[in-house]
């Protein structure tokens, strides 16, 4: 079962493990919401070092609007960034 809903804010953990992964420091500790949810696939994190990549991690589209991903952003107030982002990364905006 999916941890999270279509639609529900998250904001993305911050960390910087040692050794492969696939979430940018740039929207480390931001907020956004679910756009979609892309189905369960073998985490890339593991398989980078031969391992199986079990167990399956659910992978999401999240939306972040450009504003608060660049403090000096210029463009249109409502641009947007959609990034696939999977859900070890991820907490709701709820969890405190």
């Amino acid at each position: 079962m999916d941890r999270f809903n279509i639609g529900d804010s998250v904001a993305v953990r911050i960390d910087s493990p040692r050794g492969h992964y696939r979430t940018p420091i740039y929207i480390q500790g931001k907020t956004g919401i679910i756009e979609s949810i892309c189905g369960r696939f073998k985490n890339p994190e593991r398989l980078a070092y031969g391992y199986d990549g079990y167990p399956l991690k659910t992978l999401y589209t999240v939306e972040f609007l450009q504003k608060d991903l660049w403090p000096d952003y210029k463009g249109n107030i409502a641009d947007k960034l959609l990034i696939d982002i999977y859900e070890h990364w991820l907490n709701s905006i709820n969890e405190g």
